[in-house]
């Protein structure tokens, strides 16, 4: 428990004196946010806010997690350790494409098939070794079975776990990096995931199979390798998102960036994968899903019979142009992105349960 309350404190306190000092640097520089001429005409006062801002809660919470690891003296855990290279590595694909967009002037930043490409390296290596390095229970950081609140049916083996992986790591950076078009809207949203696989990780670490002799039903105890460190990482992303908001929230001081986002949706989507949590991160990570939805739609929609559901996707923006203020928008999806938080927490206590 101790180890949760220092990661969410370093990284709170580390995004929170740490962000200002990034924005300098950034606009020094002159790294500021490119806005798309077709997007809402209210955000083109946004132009020039520094970008990248990923960068501050990436470092915050290899931090935090480093620190966390000195101060109690435990050893990190490869389960952990497999999450933090997930939302690294995605973050650097991130920062690439940002990088591009800003130095080289080309708006949509690395050409797709680039930044697919680092996309998938990033995930095959994760999901190669998430199925490697078997504890003395014989449990590795990721299991070969689909899961809900646990894992269930067949073992699908490794071919199809690294295509399932790929599919979780691609669609939950993608959707965050939809989110991610309003004030704080993304990066409050994460918070609220994050703060569920805390829970998560310190319930299912209550009541691991690890600890069965001390269990009263050790009948429903959980097979998850090492589930308190995953809450570990996960305190370390809610307190170093939470801190970040402080300076991204309306009006944002800084934007997080592809570099941001890619690093967060890779960040879910190893902490669903290890925790076996797998399909219940599509209610966890309501708001990212519904978003994202709203652009297939749309495309659809658009391609098949050349008319527009929305007035413009992803959704956020179909709200902004019906007249909805911002910060009423960001409020209102918060609000969803809290329900559907409960709703998961709910369904894996319910799960657990009835295990």
């Amino acid at each position: 428990m101790n180890q949760i309350l220092y990661a969410g404190a370093i990284g709170l306190f580390l995004t929170l004196i740490g962000t200002p000092l990034l924005i300098k640097l950034l606009a020094r520089k002159g790294y500021g946010q490119y806005i798309r001429d077709d997007g809402p005409r209210g955000h083109a006062g946004k132009r020039g806010t520094p970008t990248m801002g990923g960068i501050a809660f990436i470092l915050a919470t290899l931090v935090a997690y480093a620190a966390t690891k000195v101060i109690t003296g435990e050893s990190p855990t490869y389960p952990g350790f497999l999450v933090l290279f997930l939302m690294a590595g995605m973050g650097v694909v991130g920062f690439l494409d940002d990088y591009i967009k800003i130095v080289k002037r080309r708006s949509l930043g690395l050409r797709a098939g680039a930044k697919m490409a680092g996309q998938l390296i990033v995930g095959i290596v994760f999901a190669l070794l998430a199925i490697r390095f078997a504890d003395d229970r014989g449990q590795t950081p990721a299991s070969l079975k689909l899961s809900f609140v646990t894992d269930f049916g067949w073992t699908i083996g490794p071919v199809l776990f690294v295509v399932w992986a790929l599919f979780m790591i691609l669609a939950m950076s993608n959707g965050v990096n939809l989110t991610d078009g309003l004030d704080g809207l993304a990066t409050g949203a994460s918070v609220m995931v994050f703060g569920g696989y805390t829970f998560i990780g310190l319930w299912q670490f209550q009541n691991s199979c690890a600890n069965a002799m001390e269990l009263t039903d050790p009948a429903s105890c959980i097979e998850v390798r090492d589930p308190l460190d995953l809450a570990v990482v996960a305190a370390a992303l809610m307190g170093a998102c939470f801190g970040f908001l402080w300076w991204n929230t309306s009006p944002a001081k800084i934007f997080m960036g592809d570099t941001g986002s890619l690093a967060l949706g890779g960040a879910l989507a190893g902490l669903a994968i290890c925790s076996r949590t797998e399909l219940l991160l599509a209610v966890l990570g309501g708001l990212f899903v519904l978003i994202t939805m709203s652009v297939v739609i749309q495309v659809g929609s658009f391609k098949l019979t050349g008319k527009r559901v929305f007035r413009m996707a992803p959704l956020q923006h179909h709200f902004e142009l019906k007249g909805w203020s911002e910060v009423l928008v960001v409020v209102r999806f918060w609000t969803i992105q809290g329900i559907c938080v409960i709703a998961g927490l709910g369904l894996f206590y319910a799960g657990w349960a009835a295990g």
